[in-house]
């Protein structure tokens, strides 16, 4: 059942029309909001607001779509989380292992207990082939295997990236771009640890060291009380409170420019039909594949570009379970090719309000996908029964224990990093800006970026301020172009994520 949050009286016209109410969409509505702006936004979840970052409620039980953490740099965005959902936050610890053969790895890893876990035999074999990648490093580094070897040696890549990375993204680690290495993991210490209790070991290296390589990834983080989503229905209420509209249930269906006034004539296909929003500017956090796919007339990069991005699919298998608690991570990364499971994502402990029954444990099984293949296509029983017998191939749970389950799929969630993407996405940007200067693209999907939550809401916040001024101040493909891993460094250290290139001088004064 679709609802439509605002005023009663039909929208038709708004200064800006939204698509999608994931975390850039709703930041860019509230924001504008704020600003006295009218803003109309489409959603096609029939429920839930939030994107990928929602939380699904069943029978009194939630759980993310993935896992999602508020850590970030800029200080920017932890005020403005702060600002939407001030009293809901709580403060948790951060725990992640990797399942290996059988062990289970601290992650990020412990040197010593690696050591242990692999034998002396493999980890001098890792030693060596760390050694022979540093010493004859392949230049040509094109795809994320080269990068990795290059970073790690062959043997460390063997055993802690190509089985999990293929898992998630259903292709060869030579066939992905270097680009997603060394956006998602520069910095990770999985070579640096087991080589630095290596040369310990040998008496190379007499540093103190408390048995951490190096400290990368925060150790607790702050998470609303009932899951991610609360944050995006808090900023969904705000905006309604102000005056706009969300329209749940309603998926895009074209857009077209106006060529004598520039103006934007946005369609959505709803539960009563079709509903045209009259805009001066459009936000899109649709995927591009589909943004270019619906503008009318097609711009030429629909027909050439666009085909070519591809996306990963993604479901969650949420088991309930007869247990106070199963393990005390977070989430477990399972780099074993004998399950199709990629992660086990543990919800009391993200949370003690999103499982309501003390002696019951639930946890979501993170199967990666395709849309339309055989698990996707699968029956949530067969689903479940999948999940359950996994769970006891791991050594989780004892499948007699599992009083429950439900499943929730999440199409495009992940943009494929192929060899030729980056020259895709080039092609539609420079088209779309030119074609469109009104037209804003912002967001995971809508720039075909794989970034976090904040740097979403960030590429949202500086498309107001562009909005604002009433001109391109801020280059938001620049947010995150250094590509650091999010949760490396101090939260709030700096003014912004955006690495904004030729800024006039006037920004401070119109931002």
């Amino acid at each position: 059942m679709s609802e439509a949050f605002g005023p009663k009286s039909r929208p038709t016209s708004a200064d800006v029309a939204i698509i999608g109410a994931g975390p850039a969409g709703l930041t860019a509505a509230y924001q504008l909001t704020r600003q006295g702006y009218s803003v109309t936004v489409i959603e096609k979840d029939p429920v839930y607001v939030g994107g990928i970052s929602r939380t699904v409620e069943h029978e009194g039980f939630r759980f993310d779509i993935g896992g999602h953490r508020f850590f970030s740099k800029s200080q920017e965005v932890v005020d403005l989380w702060n600002e939407i959902l001030p009293d809901d936050f709580i403060q948790r610890p951060r725990m992640s292992r990797i399942y290996y053969e059988g062990k289970f790895y601290s992650y990020p890893l412990r040197a010593f207990e690696a050591l242990w876990n692999l034998g002396i035999f493999r980890s001098t074999l890792c030693m060596i082939s760390y050694a022979q990648a540093k010493l004859f490093p392949n230049k040509a580094v094109r795809s994320f295997e080269d990068w990795t070897i290059n970073q790690f040696g062959r043997k460390l890549y063997s055993i802690f990236f190509k089985t999990y990375t293929e898992k998630v993204w259903g292709m060869p680690c030579d066939e992905m771009s270097a680009d997603w290495a060394a956006q998602r993991i520069k910095g990770l210490s999985l070579g640096a640890a087991v080589v630095d209790g290596l040369t310990r070991s040998l008496g190379l290296n007499k540093r103190p060291n408390d048995g951490m390589a190096t400290k990368t990834l925060l150790e607790t983080f702050r998470y609303p009380r009932l899951g991610p989503g609360m944050m995006w229905d808090a900023a969904r209420d705000k905006v309604v409170a102000g005056g706009n509209h969300v329209l749940m249930g309603h998926s895009f269906k074209q857009l077209t420019e106006d060529q004598k006034t520039g103006r934007w004539r946005m369609t959505a296909t709803g539960p009563d039909g079709d509903v045209v929003i009259d805009a001066a500017h459009v936000i899109s956090s649709a995927p591009m594949r589909e943004l270019a796919a619906r503008i009318h007339p097609l711009p030429s990069c629909a027909l050439s570009a666009a085909p070519n991005l591809k996306y990963r699919d993604f479901l969650t298998v949420a088991l309930k379970i007869r247990s106070e608690d199963l393990f005390p991570d977070n989430w477990i990364y399972i780099h074993d090719s004998k399950v199709r499971v990629g992660r086990v994502q543990n919800f009391r402990s993200w949370s003690p309000e999103m499982v309501p029954d003390p002696e019951l444990a639930c946890v979501g099984l993170e199967y990666f996908c395709f849309e339309g293949d055989g698990l996707w296509s699968a029956s949530d029983e067969k689903l479940v029964a999948l999940a359950t017998k996994e769970m006891e191939i791991l050594g989780l749970c004892d499948p007699e224990d599992v009083v429950g389950g439900t499943v929730v799929r999440q199409e495009k969630a992940y943009p494929v990093y192929d060899d030729e993407y980056a020259a895709h996405v080039d092609v539609m940007r420079r088209e779309l800006e030119a074609r469109y200067p009104t037209l804003h693209m912002v967001g995971r999907n809508g720039m075909h970026r794989y970034n976090n939550q904040d740097h979403a809401m960030m590429t949202a916040m500086l498309t107001v301020r562009n909005i604002v001024a009433g001109e391109k101040l801020y280059d938001i493909w620049g947010v995150n172009e250094d590509a650091e891993y999010h949760e490396s460094g101090t939260e709030g250290e700096q003014a912004a994520l955006a690495s904004v290139r030729d800024v006039p001088a006037r920004v401070s004064k119109a931002a």
